[in-house]
This record gives structure tokens, C-alpha cells and sequence, in this order.
């Protein structure tokens, strides 16, 4: 008889928590499993947020590669591209194809921290495109940089080849896009951040978005 009570006490403690336990595992597989680009948007949103410079390079070589074309595909489509991810199919090399003004970019991502880029991939990503036989630009994106042999040989090719510099500021014109169009279009040339317009004591003024890590700001 007292087991059977003492039963009945732990059920009565144990039971909210355990109910608690089934709705936030309810929520995180709705919003995991069930809503994959909603819950991987609002991480990428959030990741680009609060980062900047170097800080932001090391964020995406983070990510794993598959992670990384998927971000990639999230960047252009805020850059106002449709997007289609195909690295999963191993589609020639190349792992988005992004469309803007009828015409196709395909996009090829390399999630490299200290390797350079070599001329074989970029001569391997040119072939991929021939193969295609059509009328479109190349993009090559790496986390880190390309060699100089890489880039003679893209130099007299529809391929543009994006450094972690250059990747930064296309982050940032993209964040720039996102912005009410009563905002500045001037980046911040501490940091490469946005300039948005603020409102201080002393009036009006233009302040760097990555505040307060860079405290640029400039008169209106």
C-alpha cells in the first residue's frame, strides 16, 4: 500500500516536468524538422548579426561544407537571386545555382581556413560550367583566399573569384538590402558595416551597424 502511495507522489512531482520536458521537445522537432529553412534562416540571420571582420570569416569557416553552400544560397537569395542548392547531387562542382535578370550564376563554395585556393580547382570549376554550355558567370567562393595562379587564370574568365574579403562585403550589401530605405546606402570604412541613421542628443547622425564593436559615425 505505501509503494503504491509513494508512487503516486513521485507521479504527482515528476509528472509537470515531465509534460514540460514533451512540449519543449515538441517545439524544438516543429521548428527543426518541420520548418528546416525557417529554423536555419533565423540561425544564419542571427550568426550575421552580431559579427564582423575576422570574427565573421571564422563563423563560416566553422560551418561544415554542405552548411556553408547553404549559406551561401541564403546570401544570394537576400542578395535578391533565386537559388537552387545542388552540391548534394554532386552536380559537376558546382554547389548553387543562383538566377538574377534571366541569368545563371553558378556558384561553387570552398570552406577553406588555411589552404589557399589552388588554379586546379578553379580550372576544375571552369570545366564544370563548359560542360553546362551556357551563357553564364562563375562564381567561386572560398572562406579564405585564392592563389595568385588562380586568380591569372580567372583573370580573362566569366569567373569571379570571391575572397573572405570580398565575401564580407557581400554580407554586408546584403544587410544593406534588408535595411529601410530611409538608411544610408554608405558602409562604414572602419569595418565595412553599414551606416545607418541614429538619433543622439546632439541630433541626427550616421553610426556604423556593427556598434558597438566599431564606433564610426559620421555627420549628416
Amino acid at each position: 500500500m505505501s509503494s503504491i502511495i509513494s508512487a503516486g507522489v513521485v507521479f504527482k512531482i515528476l509528472g509537470p516536468v515531465f509534460l514540460v520536458f514533451l512540449v519543449i521537445l515538441f517545439i524544438r522537432v516543429f521548428f527543426e524538422d518541420l520548418i528546416p529553412a525557417l529554423w536555419q534562416r533565423h540561425k544564419f540571420n542571427s550568426g550575421e548579426k552580431w559579427r564582423s571582420g575576422r570574427e565573421l570569416i571564422r563563423w563560416l569557416q566553422a560551418m561544415r561544407p554542405a552548411e556553408f553552400e547553404d549559406y551561401t544560397a541564403h546570401l544570394f537569395s537576400k542578395l535578391g537571386y533565386k537559388v537552387e542548392v545542388t552540391g548534394a547531387s554532386h552536380d559537376g562542382g558546382i554547389d548553387v545555382i543562383a538566377e538574377k535578370d534571366g541569368r545563371k550564376h553558378y556558384i561553387q563554395c570552398k570552406k577553406f581556413i588555411t589552404r589557399e585556393v589552388p588554379v586546379g580547382a578553379v580550372r576544375d570549376f571552369y570545366g564544370a560550367m563548359a560542360d553546362k554550355g551556357a551563357d553564364a558567370k562563375g562564381i567561386f567562393i572560398t572562406t579564405n583566399k585564392f592563389t595568385l595562379e588562380a586568380e591569372k587564370f580567372a583573370n580573362d574568365k566569366p569567373i569571379e573569384l570571391v575572397d573572405g574579403f570580398k565575401l564580407e562585403k557581400y554580407i554586408n550589401m546584403a544587410k544593406m538590402n534588408e535595411l529601410p530605405m530611409t538608411e544610408t546606402s554608405r558602409l562604414c570604412p572602419n569595418c565595412g558595416g553599414v551606416m545607418v541613421k541614429r538619433n543622439g542628443k546632439f541630433g541626427n547622425f550616421y553610426g556604423c551597424s556593427n556598434y558597438p564593436k566599431c564606433k564610426h559615425t559620421e555627420k549628416i
